[in-house]
């Protein structure tokens, strides 16, 4: 068999990475819809103990959800990858992709290079590209603050500037120099909601090895990649319903104390006067609430709220939680 029908017969997997926030769920669900009968594997990486996103990834018959919330795949679960790689292999035959959404805070590199020294794996799947989604509100913020958001910009081979829809033309072209300033060859394009055609970041053959061993020649080394201890995540359960008025007000006066601590917030919630799950999300400053499904006769009412950040009181947001159940 020759390099090429080699290469052709593997299964190609996407490796979707971006800042807290950026848009990976969002991208990874409206590339599940748009599939159209294609067999897709996702595999979910969640920084916190319970996985609130592969929660609201869609799921249908064609679909393949794996969940990784006891450790982050640039460090702490990447034999697990490798053990999941493989099984998906051997147990699908017809599986036409395999996406794996990274944490918020993970190094890309150790990820990549997983395809590569691995024999289980590279004889099976190919590594396609490295698709990067970026805050164009909060980029630069973000480089400025995470060493983990530069090497993803860094290493990405297709960017997408994510959440045009919120800055004007002219912080647009200034986020564009930004990231080229740090990546001159990726592609680049720009998205509202992490809409883009999926033919644009699947099953494009973008990764090149060679390029990257150019860049950095260390690269397939084993390097041990640890995480700011500063930065954290915690998660806060709350059986009784929860006052959607009260909770907006005092996320605000956390936001308005500790914006530049405070990464990343999301959650399920079980609030009052409504039949259905509210999904809450927020990035920084910038806050989404939406309905979701109804609650179903057999789940039970909790609400799941996960804050990450830095140098943040569990206790704090606990006791503030509490102020916020329903009277």
């Amino acid at each position: 068999m020759s390099p090429a029908e080699f290469a052709n017969r593997r299964i190609p997997a996407t490796v979707v990475t971006g800042f807290l926030g950026s848009g990976k769920t969002t991208l990874i669900n409206h590339i599940l819809h748009k599939e159209n009968g294609k067999k897709i594997a996702v595999i979910v990486n969640e920084f916190g103990e319970i996985s609130i996103d592969g929660q609201l990834v869609v799921r249908d018959d064609q679909a393949e959800l794996v969940e990784f919330n006891n450790g982050c795949l640039c460090c702490t679960v990447r034999g697990d990858l490798i053990d999941t790689l493989q099984r998906l292999h051997d147990r699908t035959d017809d599986l036409a992709g395999i996406l794996i959404e990274t944490t918020g805070l993970a190094d890309p590199a150790p990820v990549a290079s997983t395809f590569f020294v691995a024999d289980e794996v590279k004889s099976s799947i190919k590594l396609d590209a490295f698709v990067t989604l970026v805050d164009a509100v909060n980029i630069d913020t973000n480089l400025e603050q995470s060493a983990e958001a530069v090497e993803q910009v860094a290493f990405s081979d297709i960017i997408l500037i994510n959440k045009v829809d919120l800055v004007d033309a002219e912080r647009l072209k200034a986020v564009e120099a930004r990231i080229r300033s740090l990546n001159p060859l990726a592609r680049i394009h720009f998205t509202r909601d992490s809409q883009i055609d999926i033919d644009k970041i699947i099953g494009v053959g973008a990764f090149d090895l060679v390029q990257k061993l150019e860049v950095d020649p260390t690269f397939l080394d084993d390097h041990e990649h640890e995480h700011d201890d500063e930065v954290g995540s915690f998660i806060l359960e709350e059986s009784r319903p929860i006052d959607l008025n009260l909770f907006s007000i005092w996320l605000n006066s956390i936001a308005q104390a500790r914006g530049q601590d405070l990464y990343r917030t999301k959650g399920i919630f079980h609030a009052r006067g409504f039949r259905q799950r509210i999904v809450f999300q927020s990035v920084r400053m910038l806050t989404t609430m939406r309905q979701d499904r109804p609650w179903t006769d057999d789940e039970p009412r909790t609400s799941q709220f996960v804050v990450i950040g830095k140098n943040l009181d569990r206790e704090e947001f606990a006791d503030g939680l509490k102020r916020c159940v329903a009277s």
